[in-house]
């Protein structure tokens, strides 16, 4: 994988913007392979496509781009908040490319995925209306908060200008699937109680540590009254998926 960004085809372009775009765009179109299937290259979409940038030829997965020059933070810049919705809650939203380049460098330093099933409502950001005075009075868009995703959800294919060798990707994305849950409301309480676990340190880990969770999950459900049943209906699910071992008397390790 080529970690160079080539400026021949932004001749005609003016802004930093502009030349930006085409060269992470003809980046990705010349270096990135299908990470869902493995097909050697991925197509750019025509006619600047509303739901995504590129595609697969061979399984059709859809993925949208999101570039910017300097690191990745925790909080991504995105459009129309209703849209972003939207798309979270359709079956046919794509999977994200967070790539980090730096300009001056014309280098790629960090690309991220985000499988399409990680994605709730409650990691994107509702900004505030735009100004009665702005060309767009009233727009409200969004932040993607990149930082509430768990890390099982976080694929890294560039880190500090090192890539990963397409089949740990490929391997990442295949067992990132077993998060996968349709309902929206089961899968934000699956990602809330995993989040919880990852932040335990230990690999092995008792109920009763989870349990301590409790507060910050009734803020994240403030309409659900039992909260204990929740987290162990959860942890039984992430047992069933392979990602913990139940130990017995309360214990788990995770997988």
């Amino acid at each position: 994988m080529n970690l160079k960004l080539e400026t021949s085809s932004t001749s005609k372009y003016k802004s930093k913007s502009q030349i930006a775009r085409v060269m992470t765009e003809t980046w990705l179109a010349n270096n990135m392979y299908c990470p869902r299937c493995g097909h050697s290259y991925i197509s750019l979409f025509k006619n600047n496509m509303p739901v995504a940038d590129f595609y697969c030829p061979d399984c059709l997965a859809e993925f949208e781009l999101k570039s910017k020059d300097g690191t990745i933070e925790n909080k991504i810049l995105d459009g129309a908040y209703e849209t972003m919705i939207q798309r979270i809650l359709s079956d046919n939203n794509p999977d994200f490319f967070f790539l980090n380049y730096s300009y001056s460098e014309l280098l790629i330093k960090d690309f991220v995925i985000i499988p399409k099933h990680f994605f709730v409502p409650a990691i994107i950001e509702k900004r505030n209306p735009l100004s009665a005075t702005a060309r767009r009075a009233g727009w409200v868009g969004c932040n993607i908060l990149l930082n509430k995703i768990p890390q099982q959800g976080r694929i890294s294919v560039v880190s500090n200008g090192i890539y990963q060798e397409p089949r740990l990707v490929l391997e990442k994305m295949n067992n990132s699937e077993r998060f996968k849950v349709k309902n929206i409301e089961s899968r934000g309480w699956l990602f809330d109680v995993l989040h919880c676990v990852n932040q335990i340190i230990a690999k092995e880990f008792s109920l009763a540590e989870v349990y301590k969770y409790e507060d910050f999950l009734s803020r994240k459900h403030p309409n659900n009254h039992n909260i204990k049943a929740k987290i162990r209906q959860q942890l039984q699910f992430l047992r069933d998926r392979g990602v913990i071992e139940f130990l017995g008397n309360g214990k788990y390790r995770k997988l």
